[in-house]
């Protein structure tokens, strides 16, 4: 297996570490828990980071992973972190932005949590489903 360098890996929570500097990987499994999945050996700390993300992942993510894959995973951040923002708008200013600038805050909203539900793999069944409820 060849692991791909430089690239950086989402060990989940926010912590990221360069792959070709990842020595070992090994599934917890005591105390195993939210936030507890793998312990990740590096080569240059003493102590294992613990990472939220499970063995398989972060080893896809290493080696197998396309470049194209991790352009769409920094997409799909940056949707939900705009997401994020724009629902903390004041609804004061959602309208002022709607009657002076012409920008809906609420359809926005709505289509990014589509296009987000829709990445996350659900079927257009479900999605009809929604419709009719």
């Amino acid at each position: 297996m060849e692991i791909k360098s430089d690239r950086m890996i989402s060990l989940g929570y926010g912590k990221y570490w360069r792959s070709d500097a990842i020595v070992g990987l090994m599934r917890i499994e005591e105390d195993r828990g939210p936030g507890r999945r793998t312990e990740v050996y590096t080569a240059t700390l003493d102590e294992p980071l613990i990472a939220s993300r499970s063995e398989a992942t972060i080893l896809q993510d290493m080696a197998f992973a396309t470049d194209e894959s991790f352009r769409m995973q920094e997409v799909r951040e940056m949707l939900s972190d705009l997401l994020g923002s724009l629902s903390e708008i004041p609804v004061v200013l959602r309208r002022m932005l709607t009657s002076e600038a012409y920008f809906d805050v609420d359809a926005w909203t709505r289509r990014l949590r589509a296009a987000l539900k829709t990445d996350a793999g659900e079927t257009a069944s479900e999605q009809q489903n929604e419709l009719f409820e």
